[in-house]
């Protein structure tokens, strides 16, 4: 409890809090406007981070995590586009509410069904991830590999499309991850005597190609670099009150519950969980027929559920070194870049750091949701940006910052060179998040995989002996396989149908 007061104390520091409003402001702006996310954003400010203390890198990333992430409603609502996937849902009643006049309460549900799930998930990790941690440190090398291994199939098996896309990004992950310097017996690999790649591919440079400039880079090719009128916000008062709450309250818990668990899974975050929440609620609510059309029950449920699933995906990430989703894994790489590992030995032997990461979370969701009931008249505006205005700076911050890795070109070269493969990538259908999840997870998988054997002397039983491990290989096949399980049962079931169909005709 004393690291956690400390940790809030340094949040609320002048500087610091000046630094969380700016940040979430600037999160807010990235996550309104369509084709830019909090995930851009951090990749962006990665490698700002690396000549600041590891408490005000942490500050600057997570603040502008927590605006980007609340602020993606804003677009949803006033124009139906998300601001990324974890709002699709909002779009659904969100926007219909927006063409009956009532756009004033759809922000003001959007904003408060925000702030209820992050902060209620963020207090539930700050207990539940200590316990965790503890737990972790009696597993061993078996359980850990295992871990990894069923948190990137789990990612590609829920890739969209085909599973063997999923799996095939999931491996060019994977191969990124072996260039360099061999885990444990040090040996270079896959350098094609390259000096610069002794050390590995950078992940700053990863994120920036893959993630900030092929965005730009396919939005324009696409031709949608251009936002529709947002009109404006309108309205007077914060736009709802206690009884909106009271009367949507079992949906809030529903969602919130929906959207932690959801985030607690490595790999699927809030851009499942809002689906998974709306869809619950429509099935569960006295008139589904209304969803759809302005029923603010779809609001509540999608804007809950997907920041609840912030705080589910800081557990496994504060005490397993598991990425519960794609911004958790930039935010484990920052980590690294500050010599530190996410993982149960870093909840023990870096409470103070751990417990600031909790503590500004929180703070964030909060100046967040303060910045939103004083600007929400001028949302509108944030949509009226100019794109060739943006995209201009965020191309200028990419290369100033793949230069600033460690000062050399060949970083911008890789950099260069990675968004050329996200951008095939996306042309062939392949995802990047099994990818990017690979790449992170690829150095552990390795070593527990390769200490397991060493301390078994040579023999891989362990890995299918001891329960949780074998549990653990268990779920990897199954999500493996159950995409192929369940198109053979849907084919099954449509040709049934058929026949039925057919024998009635007859008669």
């Amino acid at each position: 409890m004393q690291y956690y007061l400390d940790a809030l104390l340094i949040c609320l520091q002048p500087i610091n809090l000046l630094l969380i409003v700016a940040m979430v402001s600037l999160g807010i702006v990235f996550g309104a406007i369509p084709g830019l996310s909090a995930t851009l954003g951090i990749a962006l400010l990665l490698p700002v981070t690396f000549g600041l203390s590891t408490e005000t890198s942490f500050v600057l990333l997570l603040a502008i995590w927590i605006g980007g992430v609340s602020g993606t409603f804003i677009s949803a609502v006033l124009i139906g586009i998300p601001g990324s996937s974890s709002a699709i849902a909002t779009c659904f009643d969100g926007y219909p509410m927006t063409q009956k006049g009532q756009a004033n309460k759809a922000l003001a549900i959007g904003m408060t069904a925000s702030f209820i799930g992050t902060v209620v998930s963020v207090l539930l990790a700050t207990l539940l991830s200590p316990v965790i941690a503890k737990f972790a440190l009696t597993l061993g090398p078996w359980e850990y590999f295992s871990l990894c291994f069923c948190a990137i199939t789990l990612v590609a098996s829920l890739s969209k499309g085909n599973i063997f896309k999923g799996l095939m990004a999931a491996g060019l992950g994977l191969m990124l991850g072996t260039i360099g310097m061999d885990p444990i017996t040090s040996v270079q690999r896959f350098t094609f005597k390259v000096s610069y790649l002794n050390g590995g591919i950078s992940t700053v440079a990863q994120m920036l190609g893959m993630f900030a400039m092929c965005q730009i880079i396919r939005d324009s090719a696409r031709g949608t670099a251009k936002m529709p009128d947002a009109g404006s916000a309108g309205g007077k008062g914060f736009g709802i009150g206690l009884k909106d709450i009271t009367d949507n309250l079992l949906t809030i818990i529903v969602s919130f519950a929906v959207g932690l668990w959801v985030g607690f899974l490595p790999g699927m975050g809030s851009g499942i969980s809002n689906m998974v929440a709306y869809g619950y609620a429509k099935s569960t609510d006295k008139h589904p027929e209304t969803f759809g059309e302005g029923n603010p029950a779809g609001v509540w449920a999608s804007e809950t559920a997907n920041n609840a699933s912030l705080g589910g995906a800081l557990i496994p990430m504060m005490a397993l070194g598991i990425p519960g989703d794609g911004i958790t894994a930039m935010l484990i790489a920052a980590l690294t870049i500050h010599g530190l590992q996410a993982g149960p030995l870093f909840m023990t032997n870096q409470p103070d750091l751990a417990m600031l990461i909790f503590a500004c979370v929180l703070v964030s969701a909060i100046v967040t949701f303060v910045i939103q009931v004083l600007t929400k008249r001028w949302f509108a505006y944030i949509l009226k940006i100019p794109y060739h205005y943006l995209y201009a700076t965020i191309l200028i911050i990419s290369y100033i910052g793949g230069y600033g890795i460690s000062h050399v070109m060949f970083d911008v070269y890789v950099m260069l060179a990675l968004c050329l493969l996200s951008i095939f990538m996306s042309i062939g259908g392949l995802p990047t998040s099994p990818l990017v999840l690979a790449f992170i997870l690829s150095g552990k998988l390795e070593t527990y995989f390769r200490r397991g054997i060493s301390y078994a002397h040579g023999s891989y039983a362990d890995f299918f002996t001891r329960p949780l491990s074998a549990i653990l290989l268990i779920i990897a096949a199954v999500c493996v396989a159950w995409p192929f399980i369940s198109d053979h049962r849907k084919k099954k079931k449509a040709a049934a149908v058929s026949n039925a169909s057919s024998d009635v005709n007859d008669d």
